[in-house]
């Protein structure tokens, strides 16, 4: 018997159109080869994807991000 959950079965709510922006600048990050927040948070503002406040991110607004979001 299989006793995790899929990712689906976890969720409340489908993602907004600003999670699903993220998420994939996220993955095009890490496709670059950074795996590191430094790094992360440097691509992500390089790429003109900022926090939700429109500020560029920091490793503690992204951090602060991703525990809101449940990620």
């Amino acid at each position: 018997m299989d006793r995790y959950l899929k990712i689906h079965q976890a969720r409340t709510a489908d993602p907004t159109p600003y999670e699903v922006k993220l998420a994939k600048a996220i993955e095009e990050v890490f496709g670059s080869g950074v795996h590191h927040l430094e790094g992360l948070v440097k691509g992500l503002n390089d790429s003109g994807i900022h926090g939700p406040d429109g500020a560029e991110w920091t490793p503690e607004s992204f951090t602060a991000e991703m525990h809101r979001i449940g990620a």
